[in-house]
Order: structure tokens, then C-alpha cells, then sequence
């Protein structure tokens, strides 16, 4: 299996990178060599970032969190929403939005606005509204949704990111590595490996390696699920312990009769007074 994916890589053209005058320097252990001025990718480095990716995105999904796809370069779009919808995951490939993870409050209330704008369409007031307004309105449920289409199911926040090019999505990264989110990256040569957890070595450029690799990852997340769902039916539900009461000896039970006055212990020296003391001398009247 590695061998044919190692194949569909190579003829996808994964192995090649940038030019050798805009390589960056700590991607060096991930340079198999070098083609006249274009740098070459070991397509093993690929191959071993990519089963780490997997299994981190398997573990991920299988917790219980989500995987957000983040491509907004034109060689990506089209393989993140496909990718993403795929595997029924959230995705960006349009634009990434300054604080869509900091500040994830305000992008849940702008998903609210984007799901009033809809509605309003759906029930024709916009129709009704007048030509300025309605133009506005149009204008704003185009923009919103655009930038929010793909993330607008996500309650909450991931727990994985995967990237396309670290250069581009600056943000994206920069966000959760704040938030101590996970990050896989599908990087060149000229970006920086230290800006990811996870680093696939590959062409970003090559548009066809750029769907043989998310459609991995796809995989992974498919088979995660499956596991969560094979665990929620394994584990039983647990059952809730009841306290035991205290049951009290009742007035017409044997052991409230046995509790009578005659059979309580006395107090002797209550009864018959204090005692003499015995150690005393004796006083003879005669002295």
C-alpha cells in the first residue's frame, strides 16, 4: 500500500519544490537533493509525516473533537472543501478570518446572523424590503457565507488544523499554537518546518498531490469516527448507586421489647449513694 500511494505521489509530482534560491534552510533534513535549480523532496520524509498525520488525526476524531481544513490558495480550495465534506469535517478555503478560533464568540454570533439572513430569504422578506436595503442585505449573506460556509456547523473549537502552505495561512497558525491546538502542515521548501507540529514534506503547488494527501487524512478521520461510534456502543451505561437507609427498630418489633427499662444498665453508685472511704484511720474516742 505505501508503495502505490509512494507511486500516485511521484506522478502527482509531490517530490518537487521550489527553487534553490528560495529554499528555507530547516528544511533541509527533508531535501533529497537537488534538480538543476529546483530543489527535490525525499519522498520518504513524506511518506513517514504522513502516517504520523493520520494517526494523530485518527486519535484526534476518536476523542470526540473535530478537524478543521484550511486551504485559501487557489491550488487548495477545491481539494479542502472536497476533502472536508468528504470526511464531514469543517473547512476554510476562501479566507481566513482574523480571530475565527481566538475569538470564536464572535464568529458564533456572525454564523447566528448568517442563519437570519437565510431565513429571511427563505420567508421572501428581503423582497419586501426596498431596493437599497434588500441590495445590502444580499450583500452581507454573500459575504458572510463565503467566509463562514465551511465552519458554520462547528460548535466548538477543533481539535486538530490542518494547513496548506504555513506561509499563507500565517494565521491560522499563529491562532492555534496560542490555543495549544495541534497542527498538520503540508509545507514546501521555502517555509519554515518549526511553525507545525506535524510537517508533510510536498509540493503546495501541485494540485493533484495536494488531493492525494488530504484524501488520506480524509481516511483517518473516517476511520476515527467509526471508532467513537464502536465505543459508544461497547461501554454500558452506568448505573447510579442508591444510598441505603438507616431502618430504625419499630415499637412492635422484637428488638424494641428486648429494650426495656429492667434490661438498661443502672448507674450503681447513683443508686446507693457515694461509698465510704475505706482508707481512712480510724479516730479512738479515748485520745
Amino acid at each position: 500500500m505505501a508503495k502505490e500511494l509512494a507511486k500516485e505521489l511521484i506522478s502527482a509530482g509531490v517530490h518537487f519544490g521550489h527553487s534553490a534560491n528560495r529554499w528555507n534552510p530547516k528544511m533541509g533534513p527533508y531535501i533529497f537533493g537537488k534538480r538543476g535549480q529546483i530543489h527535490i523532496i525525499d519522498v520518504r520524509k513524506t511518506l513517514a509525516g504522513l502516517v504520523i498525520a493520520k494517526k494523530l488525526i485518527n486519535d484526534v476524531v476518536a476523542s470526540g473533537k473535530d478537524v478543521v481544513f484550511v486551504g485559501t490558495k487557489r491550488q487548495a480550495q477545491k481539494a479542502v472543501e472536497e476533502a472536508a465534506t468528504k470526511c464531514g469535517m469543517h473547512y476554510v478555503s476562501d479566507r481566513w478570518l482574523g480571530g475565527t478560533l481566538t475569538n470564536f464568540r464572535t464568529i458564533r454570533s456572525r454564523v447566528q446572523r448568517l442563519d437570519e439572513l437565510e431565513q429571511m430569504q427563505t420567508e421572501g422578506t428581503l423582497e419586501s424590503q426596498s431596493k437599497k436595503q434588500a441590495s445590502r442585505l444580499k450583500r452581507e449573506l454573500r459575504k458572510i457565507k463565503g467566509n463562514m460556509e465551511g465552519i458554520r456547523k462547528m460548535g466548538r473549537l477543533p481539535g486538530a488544523v490542518v494547513v496548506i502552505d504555513c506561509k499563507k495561512e500565517y494565521l491560522a497558525l499563529r491562532e492555534a499554537r496560542k490555543l495549544g491546538i495541534t497542527t498538520v502542515g503540508i509545507i514546501d521548501t521555502d517555509c519554515d518546518p518549526d511553525t507545525v507540529d506535524i510537517v508533510i514534506p510536498a509540493n503546495d503547488d501541485s494540485i493533484r498531490a495536494i488531493g492525494l494527501i488530504l484524501n488520506e487524512l480524509a481516511e483517518a478521520v473516517a476511520a476515527g469516527k467509526t471508532m467513537v461510534t464502536a465505543q459508544k456502543e461497547v461501554t454500558p451505561r452506568p448505573r447510579r448507586a442508591r444510598p441505603r437507609r438507616t431502618v430504625l427498630a419499630r415499637a412492635n418489633t422484637p428488638e424494641a421489647d428486648q429494650m426495656t427499662p429492667e434490661s438498661t444498665p443502672v448507674n450503681q453508685t447513683t443508686e446507693q449513694g457515694p461509698q465510704p472511704n475505706t482508707n481512712q484511720p480510724e479516730i479512738n474516742p479515748q485520745q
